[in-house]
Formats: C-alpha cells, structure tokens, sequence
C-alpha cells in the first residue's frame, strides 16, 4: 500500500521520485523553489523529521536580527522576478512599507524566520512532516536507485538525493557525556532554557566566542537577572566580524568557483582569511551592547558577566548537580575552576574533514560512502555542481545542499548567502541527469519489486 507520498507500506514496492530531498530548511527549501520553476517540474519527494520545523527555532531571541542582506534570500539572487523573494512576503503580507521603515540594517531574526514559514505553507511541493531518515542505500532490486529508509521502517525509492538535514552540531569531546539538561548545544537552547525557569540557575556557563555567544550572554542576563554568565572563548577576547566590502566578495559565486579549483592546502590558507567574517567573531553592535552592559555592572559594583579569554577547557566534571570547568590561559598555564549549573555550548558544527571538529561525512552517508571517492585529507570528494564523486559509475548523483563548506568556502556554510545560486546549480545538474535518455529504463513508474 502506497501512503498519500508515495512511500511503501507493504505490498508493492514504492514510487519512483527523481529527487528525493532530505531535510526541509532553507537549502532544501530554495531547491524545491527553482525545482517547481521549472517548465516541466521533476517528481520531488521531500522529508523532514520535524512536524513543524522553524528556521533557528532555538535562538529566535528578542531583538536579535539576521546576519545577510536580506535580498540573499532563497530566490532572488537566482531568480529576482520569483513570487518567493522576501520582498514579495511583505508585499503580500501587507508589511513592506512598515519593514522599509524600521531603523535597522537587517531584519529581525523572527521576521525572516515567517517568511521561511510563509514559503513553505505557499510552494505546492510534495512533503511529508514528522518522518526522520534513518538510512540511504543502494536499491537491491533496481540497479540505478536509491532506498531511502525512514524511522517509521518504511522506503522511498529515488534517482537522485538532495541531502539537505543541516550540519552536525559540535560537541567538544571534554562535554560528551554529561547531562545534556545540563550541558546542551544552542540548537537546543530555547527549548531547554523553558524548562530551567522555575529551578532558576544562579551560574551559567557559555563555550565560544561566536555571534551566538554573545547574543546568549545577552539573553540570560534578562532571562535570568540574578545569575552570573561567565563567557569562555579560545581567543584573546571577543572580536568583530569583518564585514569590510572586500572581505564580504568571499560570498560571491567567482570565490565559490576560485575556493573550488583550488588544493587542499590552498584552501586552508583561504580559510585563514576567511574566518573572521563569520566565525568566533560577533556583529560590532552586539559587541558593544554587551560591553556597555558589563561596563555599568562593573561600575554598579554587581559584575554578573564575565569574559574568560585566550582559555581553553582542560576538563569537564558533572557530578550530577553542577558543571565544574578546568579553565587554562593558553599563556601562562594558569588554571582556575569555573563551576556552573548550565553549560551552553556555541561551539558551532562539524565540517566535512579529518580534524577535531569535523566528520568524513554526514552519518547518513555511512551506508553508501565508501562508493564514493575520497580527498587526500579523509572526507568524502564533491564536485563544483555538490555532488558527490562516485569511485564507480552508479546510481545517480547525491547532492550535499549545505555540507560543503570544507570544499566550496565560508559561502556554504549555513548563511543565505549563496543558498539561491546553489540551488540552482545543483537543479541545473540534477536535470541534466534526469534528461539522460539511458535512464529511460528508470522511468517514474511504480517498481516491481518491494524495498
């Protein structure tokens, strides 16, 4: 039996879908935008865990705005004349000429999350909510596809896979394994942060020197007005981001092409430069926001927040009741005790790579990577359209829509950014794939044979 998206239940096997797409944010969703544009749209199926997903549900805090132009939306950078620009949400929602008129750079953060919300509600695609993939295989009796196993133990058959889930957050090894009511990663932060108001913790700890923490020290010292926030972060202080108009073309598609084309170790030099206009550096105004704040709590003689840097963190102990931190000056050596009640970890998210903070490939890659080629450095070969490259010919491509950031630049990482032009790249390739007339044996048709 077939369910309403074609997945199988029993009985004959599932549909075929040219594309199925896993996870339904921003970059899957800016796929299924220049997909449903085309003239004749492929059959796209797409998945995603969450019943109601929002684009950063945890950290919508008040006040906090977006980090991009708002036209680097999911459309118009690739499409400007698109009914789906954040300009035509206003528009139609009746709040262009109030949003032209707020006294701000970039819009709120809540504002840009609705108008994700509103595409998504608007685009007639093909998706179904509340189903987690659990496993990408080669399809064993349709030589060219994919299963696609979900967590309720059904399949969906595909020709090709955009993956499309977001990045794994990091969690630094020294935090692994301690209560995660107690230590959790920002991507969980409001959601467990609700559940700490009537226990009202009196000492909290933030890891990184990202946006994020900066914006999470401001966040608690109103949540909470009694409690101490101690900031820790591996680089000497707190730093700006390096928004200078030079700088900000490492955004441009020509970087993408130029971070693409060039080696390994090319590319890690890029990275140094790179760096510093997106990560472990915070928006000049909420850096100066949080200094005022910890400027008039020094002079009220009541210092509630505190910057710890140039530190790492030799050791981690939860005893079962609070947090305790080995703090060591990258230095001196010198080594205090920062004992909290909450961690909260903005350490980021991995990378494809070999390193500390990084995975050779998205865990729902472990099934079928080892059919594809690898980069001297251990992670898994992408091509400049974001297909994997395949060791043997095979089933058609797979797609990393938004894991590619160690092999296309900063520009890929989770920012709007480029999320229109990749889209369109990736759609590009996939039709082409699609238009080969040796696949005429896979057809969109029902398969004979049950996954």
């Amino acid at each position: 039996m077939l369910t309403d998206s074609g997945i199988a239940t029993g009985g004959p096997g599932p549909e075929v879908y040219d594309v199925v797409g896993i996870g339904y944010g921003p970059a899957n969703l800016a796929l299924a935008i220049a997909l449903d544009e085309f003239p004749e749209p492929p059959r796209a199926l797409f998945l995603e865990r969450e019943v109601e997903p929002r684009w950063q549900q945890d950290m919508l805090l008040p006040g906090s705005d977006i980090q991009h132009n708002p036209i680097r939306d999911l459309v118009t950078l690739r499409n400007p004349r698109s009914r789906y620009s954040f300009i035509n949400y206003l528009f139609e929602n009746d709040r262009l000429m109030r949003h032209l008129n707020l006294p701000t750079a970039f819009p709120l953060r809540t504002e840009y999350t609705a108008y994700v919300d509103w595409v998504r509600r608007t685009l007639p695609a093909d998706v179904r909510y509340g189903v987690a993939v659990t496993d990408i295989a080669f399809a064993d009796h349709t030589p060219g596809l994919y299963t696609v196993t979900l967590d309720t133990g059904e399949a969906v058959l595909a020709r090709t896979i955009s993956l499309g889930p977001g990045r794994t957050p990091h969690i630094p090894p020294e935090f692994q394994g301690a209560d995660p009511a107690r230590v959790f990663h920002l991507t969980r932060y409001l959601r467990s942060v609700a559940g700490l108001l009537a226990d009202q913790p009196r000492r909290f700890a933030v890891v990184g020197g990202s946006q994020s923490a900066v914006e999470l020290a401001l966040d608690l010292n109103g949540r909470f007005p009694d409690a101490e926030i101690d900031v820790v972060t591996r680089t000497w202080s707190l730093r700006a981001k390096d928004h200078s108009p030079f700088s900000e073309e490492i955004y441009f598609p020509s970087f993408t092409d130029y971070y693409h084309a060039a080696t390994e170790e090319q590319r890690r030099q890029l990275d140094d430069f790179t760096r510093p206009t997106n990560y472990s550096a915070a928006d000049l105004d909420v850096l100066e926001r949080l200094y005022v704040l910890m400027y008039e709590q020094e002079l009220l003689g009541r210092q509630r927040i505190r910057v710890h840097g140039h530190t790492r963190i030799d050791e981690v102990l939860d005893d079962g009741r609070e947090v305790t931190l080995a703090l060591a000056n990258r230095v001196t050596g010198a080594v205090t005790k920062l004992t909290a009640d909450v961690v909260i970890l903005a350490t980021g998210f991995r990378d494809m790579g070999k390193g500390p903070q990084q995975e050779p490939h998205h865990p729902l890659l472990n099934s079928v990577a080892e059919h594809f080629a690898g980069t001297p450095s251990g992670h898994l070969d992408v091509n400049a359209d974001y297909s994997l490259r395949p060791q043997l010919p095979g089933p058609g491509p797979i797609f990393l829509n938004g894991l590619c950031e160690s092999t296309h630049g900063i520009g890929d990482a989770g920012s709007f950014s480029l999320l229109s032009i990749r889209a369109r790249t990736i759609a590009t390739s996939l039709a082409a794939h699609l238009a080969d007339p040796r696949l005429a044996h896979l057809e969109n048709r029902t398969a004979h044979h049950a996954v």
